[in-house]
């Protein structure tokens, strides 16, 4: 007979250690079915699935999951939960995102089924050119500083969002994010680690108030951003006016063109979000949408065509030959990312011939199962230059998403891209700005080469998927930089392929390749199956542990049937799912 005492301690042990079991999980593996396709795979897990029947909410920080789940509970929309968590990121989560960031998102209408979809990315200014980037020395836009900074998007796409999917008044949506800026919250142990790791990029006003005497604040301490309380005030009672047209724009136009950037105050003035259609592909039974140019979606889809020329579910789960395909397969999707992503208001993007059926076949018989590729090629075009000269690896970004009662469903992403953005901090506002114009390119024969009112490359990846009957099924997205598109056709195959809860799926171990034959992979992946990549050429870092290498997935998911929600957040980051 089991001794339940040595039983109770073997969980402890891997609480301890960071692998937890649940108890039962060995006795009773789970299987979950996605249209013909089921199999099971035992997956340990560090959280419970969130479930509820009423609304759900997984965001990148526990007080913002808080505010979005009470404006649910209050009779908001979705959107109403999302714009209250958009605000309180950008005070918890202030060197990944905020009121001097971007944003990109999906929504789903609960009453009509419609899809619609916002890009809130920002433009450069009316001054950038390659000519002026190099009037300042450089042939390449820096990852910092206010060479880097083009317009912030994020305040207008809540704003945009809210008039139309919102019903709750916007002031009081960002009560949240203003009180917690203005009387503090509490330092947890992975922003103070942030802000140490992020320090080298601050300027004064920044290393002032995230660096007091020269370290980050304690652990548990309040930290407090007065200035931004009066900015998110601001943008509560005049929702874009002041932030784009009146007195914060002249603030923050004149802060970057003290620092020498591009942008003016007209360039605050003229900009306005994009409400678009997203790509969309059939994939494991489900219609899958993203974002289109100038988001990184469509290598989203690409790397899905791809892999369906493959026979994923027979290679089995975070196997030698699964790992090495998918890895062999992010590069050809990312060849024809780097080839082609930029703003289609300025651009000729042949999307249609990229995401063609025959061609992604044709292309994924290219993968050589017996050694790693150093470099691919994009599958159409000549070579121009990288899309972006830096920081495609950056990821600080956060993911939240939102379902509620009436059935309407949103898949949200905001960034500053780098840590801290471009470094610069305006005392008078209390902003950060982003460093998103590093995504611009200067060769001029690249489609996403710098201009005047353009749009750089984004990483931003949010993710929807729809079943057959045009029905919401999931909503998923991830920080992470180029690890994105990774990250979550990972997470797809774990849910859809090999059974896995939302939960399971976000924690089972996974790959960042990044360029050549470099690969990041966690140690949970099987020591032999880590020989066997090597062997193959891969070039592997293996990493301890939980870390923010691999993104900071979230997901929720509608059980078919019975309707109910299971909400997932990833113990990577600070992510936390909640539902009722």
């Amino acid at each position: 007979m089991e001794n339940p005492t040595l039983r109770a301690l073997a969980v402890v042990s891997a609480i301890v250690l960071g692998a937890v079991v649940a108890p039962d999980a060995a006795a009773g593996q789970q299987t979950r079915a996605a249209g013909d396709i089921s199999t099971t795979v035992y997956a340990p897990q560090n959280r419970p699935d969130v479930r509820g029947t009423n609304g759900a909410v997984s965001a990148g920080h526990p007080l913002a999951a808080q505010a979005g789940l009470a404006v649910l509970q209050r009779g908001g929309t979705a959107t109403d939960a999302i714009i209250a968590m958009a605000g309180v990121l950008a005070v918890v989560r202030p060197h990944m995102n905020g009121v001097g960031g971007d944003a990109f998102a999906i929504f789903y209408d609960g009453a009509t089924s419609e899809i619609s979809a916002i890009n809130g990315s920002g433009r450069a200014g009316r001054l950038a050119t390659p000519g002026f980037f190099r009037e300042q020395g450089v042939d390449r836009v820096p990852g910092s500083g206010a060479l880097s900074v083009t317009v912030p998007g994020a305040v207008a796409a809540w704003v945009d969002a809210h008039e139309r999917f919102g019903t709750l008044p916007f002031d009081e949506l960002l009560e949240p994010g203003i009180r917690l800026a203005g009387e503090g919250f509490p330092v947890s142990k992975r922003l103070a680690y942030d802000i140490e790791s992020g320090a080298g990029r601050l300027n004064e006003a920044a290393r002032a108030l995230y660096l007091p005497g020269g370290s980050a604040p304690p652990v548990g301490s309040l930290l407090k951003n007065e200035a931004l309380a009066a900015t998110l005030r601001e943008i509560a009672k005049s929702g874009k006016e002041s932030f784009y047209a009146g007195a914060l724009a002249e603030r923050l136009a004149g802060f970057i063109e003290s620092e020498g950037g591009h942008l003016r105050t007209g360039d605050f003035r003229t900009h306005r979000s994009t409400w678009v259609e997203p790509l969309r592909a059939d994939y494991l039974g489900l219609t899958f949408l993203v974002m289109p140019p100038n988001s990184q979606g469509l290598a989203q889809l690409s790397y899905m065509g791809l892999a369906e020329a493959h026979p994923i579910r027979s290679l089995g789960h975070n196997t030698t030959a699964y790992l090495h395909t998918m890895i062999e397969l992010k590069k050809l999707a990312f060849a024809d990312r780097d080839r082609w992503v930029a703003d289609p208001a300025q651009a000729d993007i042949p999307i249609a011939e990229l995401l063609d059926k025959d061609y992604l076949r044709e292309r994924a018989a290219s993968v050589n199962p017996g050694r790693a590729a150093a470099e691919v090629p994009a599958g159409i075009g000549e070579p121009v230059g990288e899309v972006s000269a830096v920081l495609n690896d950056a990821g600080d970004t956060v993911y939240l998403t939102a379902v509620d009662r009436y059935g309407n469903a949103v898949s949200w992403i905001q960034s500053l891209f780098a840590g801290f953005g471009s470094g610069l901090l305006d005392p008078g506002t209390g902003v950060v700005f982003h460093n998103r114009g590093s995504g611009h390119s200067l060769i001029g024969e690249h489609p996403n080469v710098v201009a005047p009112d353009k749009r750089p490359y984004h990483t931003l990846t949010p993710m929807m998927a729809l079943r057959e009957d045009g029905s919401f099924a999931l909503a998923m997205g991830t920080p992470g930089g180029d690890s994105q598109t990774q990250s979550l056709l990972q997470i797809v195959h774990n849910l859809l392929v090999f059974g896995m809860t939302p939960q399971e799926a976000i924690e089972a171990p996974r790959f960042r390749s990044s360029g050549g034959r470099s690969v990041s992979i966690e140690d949970r992946i099987a020591p032999g199956v880590l020989a066997e990549l090597e062997a193959l050429g891969h070039e592997l870092r293996v990493i301890e542990g939980w870390t923010a290498t691999f993104g900071g997935a979230q997901m929720i998911y509608v059980e078919p049937g019975s309707g109910t929600f299971a909400a997932a957040a990833d113990p990577r980051r600070e992510a936390y799912a909640l539902a009722y």
